[in-house]
C-alpha cells in the first residue's frame, strides 16, 4: 500500500458498515409486508414483485460497472448512485405516508393508485442505486492495495463482509420495531415511513462521512468505455472466425485470437481472462437460489414455529439476525483458524475448492430444513384431500345438543361449546337432524378442502361460517367472538360491533398478552384478557348467560381452539442457520476476492458486475423453480432445491479442476510493447487476406498475381516504417 494510504481500507470499513442497512431495510420481509399490509396485495403478487426488485438490484450493477470503468471512476459512481438511492428512500417513504390521500381520515388511503406509484418509482430509484454501487465498494475497497500485498487483500475482503453483515444485523434488528411503532396525523398505523427513513437519513451521513475522506483514497482513473469495447471485441471474433470457418484457415489456440487482426493484443489477453473466469460463474445463480429463500421460504417456515426463548420473544422475521451473528463468529474463526489449519496440513484448499465446498454446505443447510419441515407438517391443520370438506358444530343453545346425521351417527355438543371429536369431515352432501326433530332436518353441503362453523341457535337454525383452514400469516393469532346474546355488543382491539347470534371476522393478534373490552348498547363492559402463543386461531363464545355487568363476567367466556398454536421450537432453525452461513462465508468471500484477483486491472468492476448478476439470476431460478415443480409438500421443495444444488456443485468442481490461475498483471505486463503491435498486426491482417484470396473464385494466375501484389505491398510498407 502507498505510504500515506494506510488507514484508508480501514475507512472504507465503516463506511460500508453504515451503508449496509439500506439492503437490510429492504429486506424480504419488510418490503413483504409492506407490499401486503399497506398496498393491499396478494401473497402471490408481493412475492412476485419483491423478487423482480431483488433481481434488478442485481442487474444494475452491469450499469453501474460500464459507468464506473468507463465513464466517472468507482469513487465518483459511488457518491452520485448513493444520491440516486437516497432519493429512492426518500420517495418510499413519501409513499407509505398514508395520510396524504386519506381524506376521509378513516385510515385507509382513498387513492391507493397514488402510493403504488410512487412505491414503483422508489423501488426503482432504490435498485438503480444499490445496484450501480454494489461493483464498485468492493472494488474501490481492493484498489487500496498494491499487487504484492495479496495478503491484505484477502483479509480486507473479509473484514469488508463482517463489517457489512455487521450493518445488517444491527438493520435486521431494528427494522421491526421501526415498523412496529404507531405513527400517522390523523390515525395511527404501523410505521412504514419511518422503516423507509431511517435508512434515508442513515445514507446522507454515510455518504457525507465518505466523501470527507476522498484525499486519502487511492482513485483509478476511469479508462475508456471498457465495456463497449470488450463487445464489440468479442463480437469481431466471433464474426471472423466465422467468416474462416474453412479448413484451409489453421486453428487458433483460442477463438478470441481471431481478434488479433483489429484489437490490441493486450485487449484480447484482458477479454480471454474476463471471459474465462465468467465461463465459471455460469453454475454459481443455483447457491444464491438457495441462500435468499432465508428471507422467504425460511421466514415463512418460522411462522409456523414458537419463538418463545424465555427472556425473549423472537418474532419470525428477526430470525434472520441468525445469520449476520453467525457471520461475525465465523469469518474471524474461518481466517484465523480454518483457513491456517488447512494450509498447515499441506492441503492445497484453493478459492475454487472453497467455493465447492460451501455450495455443498448450502446444499445440507436445505436438507436440514426438509428434515425440519416433515416435523413441523404433523403440527399443521390436516385438511381434507379431493372433494371433502370438514365442519364442527357449534351449539348456542343452553342445553346440551344432539346431532344426527344422515339418520345413523348421532354427535353430541355441550352448551356453548363445539361438538367432542373436532371436524367432521364428509365428502358428500349430507343430512342433518338436531335433538331427533326428524321433522326439521338441514342438508348440509361442504365446498371442498375447507372448513366451516354450524352455528346452531336456540331455536335450532343453523348459519355456516367460514373457519381458518391454515396457520396465520407471521405467527400472528386469530381471533374472533360469536355473540350468542339477543343483543347486540362491540368488542375493542380491532372486532367490532357484533349483532346477535352472529359472529365476527377474525382480527390479528400479535404474541403476547391480548386484552378486549366487551360493550353493550347501554355502555356496561367487561374486560377479557388471554396470553397467546404464536400461530394459533381461537373462537371465544359469548353465551346466552352471559353478565357483562359482574366482576368476573369474563369467566363465562367460552374458548375454542381453531387451530392448536405452534408447538416446535424457533431455535431448531439454527442448525440450518449455522450450515447456511457457513457455506455463504466459504463460498461468497472467497468468491470475492477470487473476482478481483482473477480482473484485470481495468475491468475489476466489469467482473464484480459479473458476480453480482449471478444473484439476479438465482431470485429468477427460484420463481422458475418454485412455480414449474408445483410440489404439494414444503419438504419436498426443499429437498428439490439442495438436490439441484449438488448437482450444480458437481458440474462446478469439474470446470475448476480445469481452471488455470492466473496472474493479471504479469499477463498484462507481457504485452504492454506498444512498438511492435502496429508490423504484428499488419502481417496478421496480410497473411489473412492473402489467404482470403485463396478461397476465392478466379483463376490461379489472378491469385497469384493478387498474392504478389499483396506481399510486395506489405514489404514496402514494412521498410518504409524501418526508415
Amino acid at each position: 500500500m502507498r505510504r500515506g494510504r494506510r488507514q484508508t481500507p480501514w475507512f472504507i470499513y465503516k463506511d460500508i458498515d453504515v451503508k449496509k442497512p439500506k439492503r437490510k431495510f429492504h429486506s424480504k420481509l419488510s418490503l413483504r409486508k409492506y407490499l401486503m399490509y399497506f398496498l393491499k396485495w396478494d401473497d402471490d403478487l408481493a412475492t412476485s414483485i419483491y423478487h423482480t426488485f431483488i433481481a434488478l438490484c442485481y442487474l444494475t450493477p452491469i450499469l453501474g460497472a460500464i459507468v464506473a470503468d468507463s465513464w466517472l471512476g468507482k469513487f465518483k459512481t459511488i457518491v452520485y448512485l448513493s444520491i440516486v438511492y437516497t432519493v429512492g428512500q426518500v420517495v418510499m417513504a413519501v409513499s407509505a405516508i398514508h395520510d396524504i390521500t386519506d381524506t376521509d381520515r378513516d385510515g385507509t388511503p382513498d387513492n391507493m393508485t397514488f402510493h403504488v406509484a410512487m412505491s414503483m418509482v422508489g423501488l426503482f430509484l432504490i435498485a438503480l442505486g444499490t445496484g450501480g454501487i454494489k461493483p464498485c465498494v468492493a472494488a474501490f475497497g481492493g484498489d487500496q492495495f498494491e499487487d504484492h500485498q495479496e495478503k491484505q487483500r484477502s483479509t480486507f475482503f473479509s473484514i469488508f463482509y463482517l463489517s457489512i453483515n455487521a450493518g445488517s444485523l444491527l438493520s435486521t434488528v431494528i427494522t421491526p420495531i421501526l415498523r412496529g411503532q404507531e405513527c400517522g396525523i390523523h390515525s395511527q398505523q404501523k410505521c412504514y415511513p419511518l422503516a423507509f427513513g431511517v435508512p434515508a437519513a442513515l445514507m446522507v451521513v454515510a455518504l457525507i462521512v465518505f466523501i470527507m475522506g476522498s484525499g486519502m483514497y487511492n482513485k483509478t482513473a476511469p479508462k475508456g468505455n471498457i465495456m463497449l469495447e470488450v463487445c464489440k471485441c468479442i463480437g469481431f471474433a466471433i464474426k471472423n472466425r466465422f467468416r474462416h470457418r474453412s479448413k484451409t484457415f489453421p486453428k487458433r489456440e483460442h477463438w478470441m485470437d481471431w481478434a488479433n487482426e483489429k484489437y490490441d493484443k493486450l485487449l484480447v489477453a484482458q477479454v480471454k481472462m474476463v471471459l474465462k473466469v465468467l465461463f465459471l460463474y455460469i453454475p454459481l445463480p443455483m447457491f444464491w437460489t438457495l441462500f435468499d429463500q432465508q428471507g422467504s421460504r425460511w421466514t415463512l417456515q418460522a411462522t409456523t414455529m414458537d419463538g418463545n426463548f424465555g427472556i425473549l420473544m423472537v418474532q419470525p422475521d428477526q430470525m434472520q439476525t441468525v445469520n449476520p451473528i453467525l457471520i461475525l463468529a465465523l469469518v474471524p474463526i474461518m481466517d484465523s483458524l480454518v483457513y491456517p489449519l488447512i494450509k498447515k496440513c499441506h492441503l492445497n484448499f484453493t478459492p475454487l475448492k472453497r467455493m465447492t465446498v460451501g455450495m455443498l454446505i448450502a446444499a445440507l443447510a436445505f436438507v436440514a430444513a426438509a428434515l425440519l419441515q416433515l416435523q413441523i407438517d404433523q403440527t399443521l391443520p390436516k385438511l381434507p384431500k379431493g372433494v371433502a370438506g370438514q365442519v364442527k358444530f357449534l351449539n348456542l343453545n343452553q342445553a346440551p345438543l344432539t346431532v344426527t346425521i344422515n339418520g345413523t351417527a348421532d354427535v353430541s355438543v355441550p352448551a356453548h361449546q363445539v361438538n367432542t371429536g373436532g371436524y367432521l369431515t364428509f365428502d358428500k352432501p349430507v343430512r342433518v337432524v338436531f335433538n331427533k326433530n326428524t321433522s326439521a332436518g338441514t342438508d348440509l353441503t361442504l365446498m371442498s378442502q375447507t372448513r366451516r362453523t354450524a352455528l346452531v341457535s336456540p331455536t335450532l337454525d343453523m348459519n355456516l361460517v367460514y373457519d381458518l383452514s391454515k396457520k396465520p400469516d407471521d405467527g400472528m393469532n386469530a381471533i374472533r367472538f360469536v355473540n350468542g346474546l339477543g343483543s347486540p355488543l362491540n368488542v375493542t382491539l380491532g372486532v367490532g360491533d357484533i349483532a346477535p347470534l352472529s359472529v365476527s371476522n377474525y382480527s390479528l393478534v400479535p404474541q403476547g398478552k391480548a386484552e378486549f373490552t366487551i360493550m353493550n348498547r347501554g355502555g356496561a363492559s367487561c374486560l377479557y384478557s388471554k396470553e397467546l402463543g404464536f400461530g394459533s386461531a381461537f373462537t371465544l363464545v359469548i353465551p346466552s348467560t352471559f353478565n357483562i355487568g359482574s366482576p368476573d363476567c369474563w369467566q363465562a367466556i367460552q374458548v375454542v381452539e381453531d387451530i392448536k398454536p405452534n408447538t416446535i421450537h424457533m431455535g431448531w432453525q439454527i442448525p440450518q442457520y449455522f450450515l447456511m452461513t457457513a457455506g455463504e462465508v466459504v463460498f461468497s468471500v472467497t468468491g470475492l476476492e477470487f473476482s478481483y484477483s482473477q480482473a484485470p486491472s481495468n475491468m475489476k468492476s466489469v467482473l464484480q458486475a459479473g458476480w453480482l448478476f449471478t444473484v439476479a439470476v438465482g431470485n429468477i431460478i427460484v420463481l422458475i423453480v418454485a412455480e414449474a415443480a408445483q410440489l404439494p409438500d414444503q419438504w419436498a421443495e426443499y429437498i428439490l432445491f439442495a438436490s439441484l444444488l449438488v448437482v450444480v456443485c458437481i458440474v462446478f468442481a469439474v470446470m475448476s479442476y480445469f481452471y488455470t490461475y492466473t496472474d493479471p498483471a504479469e499477463i498484462e505486463a507481457q504485452f504492454r510493447q506498444p512498438e511492435h503491435e502496429p508490423e504484428e498486426k499488419k502481417r496478421d491482417r496480410v497473411e489473412m487476406e492473402r489467404k482470403d484470396s485463396d478461397c476465392s473464385k478466379g483463376s490461379k494466375g489472378s491469385d497469384k498475381k493478387k498474392r504478389d501484389s499483396v506481399v510486395e505491398q506489405h514489404n514496402q510498407d514494412v521498410k518504409q516504417s524501418k526508415m
